[in-house]
């Protein structure tokens, strides 16, 4: 027999608890969430949730600190009072440093790993989590849903497409481009990218392409300065394509990076809402959805 859930909605992720809710035919337990004066968050949980499995939804996007320990705080307290507390995590933050890469560099998604076992969590569910590698820093089931075909069919469906090639700014999303081209049925290829893990500086490298009259889609997990992206699009233009469409899973936004793709040829951005902003296109709740029914 299905399990039956509860619902909690964190401060950051109402709309995608309640559409979880929705989806799921649970109840929704509010979270109540003020702000004292020198920004410390004080949380109430609205309903009772002892012997009850509860899907706790909290987005950890910018204030990403903030939004994180509002999660801690309701985890603890779902756990606290018996409840077996699933956290769901539509952006995970800090999932870029699931490795030391430079010596003395702290593993930050390890940490994220202990902060929510440590309140009660029993379970991780995410989307597009930055590397699949990092699930392996949690002790708990820790799942990652992939909204890159609901991408792809927003984009095919409401965009004409000429000739389109969809294209990965590095290596690293080459399986997620190779899925965004499964549902358009269109070729695809990787850029090859260069980072200074000091600097932060990003060099591509060309490629030997034609696109002359073809739609370029750029596919990411997320976009968050829009400098791969900006240079992505740059060569792209160079090639001769005719329109380029960035999509993401997460669209962070930061440091002026709408203007910088726009200015590098970047036509249109599509994204879904992990993170809510005005190109938060597509619904990842139906995805979320779709994860838990199978429990």
């Amino acid at each position: 027999m299905a399990r039956e859930w509860i619902v909690a909605a964190g401060p950051a992720s109402l709309d995608i608890a309640v559409g979880l809710a929705s989806k799921l035919g649970a109840k929704l337990a509010k979270v109540e969430s003020i702000d004292f004066p020198d920004g410390e968050s004080k949380v109430k949980i609205l309903d009772e949730p002892r012997n009850k499995s509860v899907a706790v939804v909290q987005s950890l996007y910018p204030p990403q600190d903030k939004h994180l320990f509002q999660l801690l705080l309701i985890a603890h307290k779902l756990s606290e009072d018996g409840a077996d507390v699933n956290a769901v995590v539509p952006y995970l933050a800090y999932a870029r440093q699931d490795k030391e890469f430079l010596r003395g560099e702290i593993v930050s998604l390890g940490v994220i790993s202990h902060l929510l076992r440590s309140v009660g969590v029993r379970r991780l569910v995410t989307v597009d989590i930055h590397s699949a590698q990092g699930l392996g820093l949690f002790s708990i089931p820790a799942y990652s849903c992939s909204a890159i075909p609901l991408l792809a069919e927003y984009v095919s469906s409401n965009y004409k497409l000429r000739n389109p090639i969809a294209v990965s700014p590095d290596f690293g999303s080459s399986s997620r481009v190779e899925a965004f081209a499964a549902v358009i049925k269109s070729e695809y290829v990787s850029f090859r990218k260069t980072r200074d893990r000091r600097t932060g500086d990003i060099i591509t490298e060309e490629q030997d392409l034609n696109l002359s009259g073809r739609d370029a889609i750029i596919v990411d997990d997320m976009i968050s300065t829009g400098g791969s992206v900006a240079k992505c699009a740059q060569l792209l233009k160079k090639y001769g394509a005719v329109r380029v469409i960035a999509t993401c899973t997460h669209a962070l936004m930061v440091g002026g990076a709408v203007d910088k793709m726009m200015d590098a040829g970047v036509d249109d951005i599509v994204a879904s809402n992990t993170v809510p902003s005005r190109y938060s296109k597509v619904d990842v709740a139906p995805l979320l959805a779709s994860y838990f029914q199978t429990l």
